[in-house]
């Protein structure tokens, strides 16, 4: 997975960008979301904060407009702040910058599903808190592992088949683990999710330092609607690719190591691209599920990270 990078903005637009970059902020240093986008707030609406990266310490506050960042940083950089205990902040404006890649042209990327415009996606920030992460983590790490070419994965509900690309319904593996009962919990009561359901399939993917995720769809046959992807231990930028009828597009794959020759060959296709924080829930469903590709690119600056992808099984 790749360590997304936040930028200063090339000389003359750093007034046209509505995200700032904000150090010695952040739940590690008492400092929770809502709290500080109540704070930033009084310069303009707030779309949202985000984890910068995982250290708890560095937040991304994204305004709606340009010109509340630029004030917020002007009022607040390297100034107390009264509204957060008098914490001295280290503002600058930011961008983020996806890593570069050999062959291909960077995407924008967004902070917020909705700034994609795909139907079906969402993004749930902080889905669960720093420390429900670690207790996660913590229990993921006792699991039967399966190892596989590039990476390890956890299967828990049905039996999956990584020749078919398919779930065997008749091969049930048990209920779904206990620690995850939380999370389910917490779909099941979220307002914000389309749909109640009831998730009956589970995959742990733990991807090393060096390791992406090729362009794929998730088999259409394997596996209902939605699927919700929640990302632990690390940020990574997922990119998102729909091919014009016609051209050349990868084979639909599953969650296995599927690997596509040239995956930037075809110059009729669509690509936009979100960052995913640590504690995140993306949910894809719709046209983000069916017709959508997604996408981790394989780069040069790595970070690992632990992905809990949860779905039903069709029967």
């Amino acid at each position: 997975m790749v360590m997304p990078r936040f930028v200063r903005p090339k000389e003359g637009d750093s007034e046209s960008s509505p995200d700032l970059y904000v150090a010695n902020c952040g739940p590690a240093v008492g400092l929770q979301f809502d709290t500080i986008a109540s704070a930033f707030s009084s310069f303009g609406e707030v779309k949202g904060v985000y984890a910068a990266d995982e250290s708890g310490a560095r937040v991304i506050v994204s305004f709606l407009e340009p010109a509340s960042a630029h004030s917020a940083f002007i009022a607040l950089n390297d100034r107390p702040c009264p509204h957060l205990g008098g914490r001295s902040l280290h503002i600058r404006h930011s961008i983020l910058q996806p890593p570069s890649s050999r062959g291909m042209a960077s995407v924008p990327v967004s902070l917020n599903a909705s700034d994609l415009n795909i139907p079906g996606l969402y993004l749930f920030h902080d889905f669960i808190s720093a420390v429900e992460e670690e207790q996660l983590l913590q229990a993921v790490d006792t699991g039967s592992w399966i190892s596989l070419s590039k990476r390890r994965v956890q299967h828990y509900g049905y039996k999956f088949c990584y020749d078919t690309r398919n779930v065997d319904t008749k091969q049930h593996l048990g209920a779904l683990p206990s620690f995850v009962s939380f999370i389910l919990e917490r779909i099941s009561l979220s307002p914000d999710i389309p749909e109640k359901l009831d998730l009956d399939q589970l995959t742990v993917n733990e991807y090393p330092p060096g390791v992406g995720l090729s362009p794929h769809i998730d088999t259409h046959s394997a596996f209902e609607g939605l699927i919700f992807s929640l990302s632990l231990a690390g940020p990574c930028i997922m990119e998102f690719r729909r091919y014009t009828a016609g051209s050349w597009a990868p084979k639909t794959a599953s969650i296995s190591d599927t690997e596509v020759e040239n995956p930037n060959s075809c110059s009729e296709v669509s690509r936009k691209a979100i960052y995913l924080p640590p504690r995140s829930m993306l949910l894809l469903s719709g046209e983000a599920r069916c017709a959508w590709h997604h996408y981790i690119p394989h780069h040069k600056l790595y970070v690992q990270v632990l992905n809990v992808y949860g779905c039903i099984a069709k029967a």
